[in-house]
């Protein structure tokens, strides 16, 4: 009898290591098949979803010609600085306003009439400022169609032959 409870302790014992040793060895391979789909995954998402390499661009020789371009600054311009211009922006209450300073580009010869016109230049601003929306100073490509139209209106004020153009000095969105 006591040969037989002895057998029957060694065959549970069997089967208990069995299994533990099947655990350890299988966590391990485990790991390691997880670490290596881990790296083959990094791999394929960086090898697949990179950008493809640029192409090559000419390097620019020493040698070659340089055009030359005329200069925007005619020898005989004037700059004709305006008063600055204080905006409320928005139909909302007087929250946001705009503060801007602006230059007429005109001959030496024709500072006084400029000067002279101020008061009209600063209106025909003032009425197409207001009309603008919040939203549009908000977009960058914005700036350059609202320096054609100050031109446009400086032009038809002060005439074609007197306005060369519209700068832009100071801005202030608040």
């Amino acid at each position: 009898m006591a040969k037989g409870k002895g057998a029957k302790a060694a065959d549970d014992a069997a089967p208990e290591s069995a299994p533990a040793a099947a655990k350890a060895g299988g966590g391990i391979l485990g790991l390691a098949l997880l670490a290596v789909g881990a790296i083959a995954t990094s791999f394929a998402t960086v090898y697949f979803l990179s950008p493809a390499p640029a192409a090559e661009v000419a390097v620019c020789e020493a040698d070659e010609s340089v055009t030359h371009t005329e200069s925007a600054i005619k020898p005989n311009q004037s700059y004709v600085e305006l008063r600055d211009i204080l905006i409320t922006i928005g139909s909302a209450p007087a929250t946001r306003y705009l503060k801007m300073k602006v230059a007429i580009i005109a001959d030496s010869g024709d500072v006084t009439t400029v000067n002279d016109a101020e008061p009209v230049l600063i209106d025909a601003f003032t009425n197409y400022l207001r009309s603008v929306e919040l939203s549009d100073f908000e977009n960058p490509g914005f700036y350059s169609h609202m320096r054609d139209q100050l031109d446009r209106r400086s032009q038809l004020v002060l005439g074609g032959n007197v306005s060369d153009g519209v700068l832009i000095t100071e801005f202030l969105l608040r």
